[in-house]
């Protein structure tokens, strides 16, 4: 789904500019996003499967949840927004965790580039799995995978296979941070 988004400057500063999100990949502007990390008690994090036809990484499991941010919208909005549509999971701004702002830039094809800041939280799961509703348009598939269980594919090098292929600090960025929450 196209949509306005506010263009950032390389160094994650507003440039006062909007633009269509095909636009900002399409040349490569900078933008920004959210990603919301949920984990449980017992240790482990919610994956999502991105759909088949998603134009980036279709089938490949990724962070919890993930969108845009829409041109003026409040980052918080945003996250809590993303989170009710691709889980179905009504959270308050209270439940999340700001943890950092990632800078990531990939690019999938000459017309699709990828620069995009990602304002990403940390929140507990505190319903079962199948109380989660996907958003189909988004989400083939839900799973929880143990923390140890996704540190030791990481450490094996298979990510690129099967995950979403962020950097591996970001990764370990995530695995810190929920352990110092456990």
């Amino acid at each position: 789904m196209d949509e306005l988004i506010d263009i950032l400057n390389t160094d994650g500063t507003p440039s006062n500019r909007t633009a269509m999100k095909s636009e900002a990949h399409a040349e490569g502007l900078f933008h920004a996003t959210v990603h919301i990390w949920f984990y449980t008690k017992k240790g482990e994090i919610l994956f999502q499967k991105r759909a088949q036809n998603k134009d980036t990484h279709p089938g490949l499991w990724d962070v919890s949840v993930a969108g845009h941010i829409g041109a003026g919208e409040p980052i918080l909005n945003s996250a809590i927004r993303e989170i009710q549509e691709e889980i179905g999971l009504t959270v308050s701004e209270d439940l999340l965790q700001k943890i950092g702002i990632f800078k990531s830039v990939q690019k999938h094809a000459a017309y699709l580039i990828d620069c995009e800041f990602h304002h990403t939280f940390l929140s507990e799961l505190a319903v079962p799995l199948k109380m989660l509703t996907k958003q189909k348009s988004e989400v083939d598939d839900l799973r929880l995978i143990p923390l140890r269980e996704f540190e030791k594919e990481l450490n094996k090098k298979i990510k690129d296979s099967i995950y979403v292929p962020h950097s591996l600090d970001y990764y370990f960025t995530i695995i810190n941070r929920i352990k110092e929450l456990l």
